[in-house]
């Protein structure tokens, strides 16, 4: 199949591990041509294009880290050569760091945590905005944002940063969505809640979930696949009048 015949062009940013390995497996599975982007994991990334071609689909991986401007517009090139136009993101790529109190960070740690989890989130989505709108003769698409339950709880005691950078995400989610409603662009949102991924290593604690699940009314920690099934609704015709909207994959907290 040549680039440009993949009618649904899909990429996701951290898409080697976590919620994004489980989003570009099941999206392969419906159809979508998947651009894995990582930034530093190759292998990783490699385990999921080669789990996706194992089960028929398409896709490939792309190292990129979304921090930076001319590597976000290089990999959405990179996707129009191999892929053809993009016509789905998943904003999902993020990062936090160890727990700490406010009074605590640095303005290093401030900046690391901003320039990927809000200013990457902002160049990706421009990047496809660019691609889609029908303003720039594109045939629309929709836009995913990965966020989190922290921006509406605050995180106090591990990561005020963290939960700060997705309350931005989702004020990008609601003003995106009506700036380009009209250019047949969705926009919209999943924030997870605790779910069982090595994201919690990076915040000093990888047995986080067990400590909180008693704190969840569902009494558990949440599977990326769960959250990818949100994402894929959100993406599919199925969501055609959803836009500026959020769905919680929190297990009710």
């Amino acid at each position: 199949m040549s680039a440009h015949e993949n009618e649904k062009v899909l990429i996701v940013t951290g898409g080697s591990r976590g919620i994004g390995a489980a989003t570009a497996c099941l999206a392969a599975q419906q159809g979508y041509a998947v651009a894995v982007n990582y930034r530093r994991n190759q292998a990783a990334a490699n385990r999921v294009v080669s789990s996706v071609i194992q089960s028929g689909g398409q896709a490939i991986s792309i190292a990129a880290d979304i921090a930076l401007e001319s590597e976000v517009m290089q990999l959405f090139e990179t996707v129009d050569d191999q892929l053809g136009i993009v016509t789905a993101l998943v904003n999902n790529a993020g990062i936090l760091e160890a727990q700490m109190r406010v009074e605590s960070m640095d303005a290093a740690r401030l900046q690391r945590i901003f320039q990927v989890n809000v200013i990457g989130g902002f160049l990706c989505a421009r990047e496809a905005v660019k691609r889609m709108s029908t303003q720039h003769g594109g045939t629309g698409g929709a836009i995913v944002n990965v966020s989190s339950v922290a921006a509406r709880l605050g995180s106090p005691g591990e990561y005020v940063d963290y939960a700060a950078s997705k309350g931005a995400i989702d004020t990008l989610t609601i003003g995106l969505a009506k700036e380009v409603a009209n250019e047949g662009i969705r926009v919209n949102a999943v924030r997870p809640g605790f779910i069982d991924t090595d994201i919690h290593a990076s915040g000093g604690e990888p047995n986080r979930i067990e400590r909180v699940k008693a704190l969840v009314p569902l009494q558990r920690g949440g599977k990326a696949i769960e959250v990818a099934h949100a994402i894929l609704w959100l993406l599919s015709t199925e969501a055609a009048y959803t836009t500026g909207s959020f769905i919680d994959v929190a297990g009710g907290k």
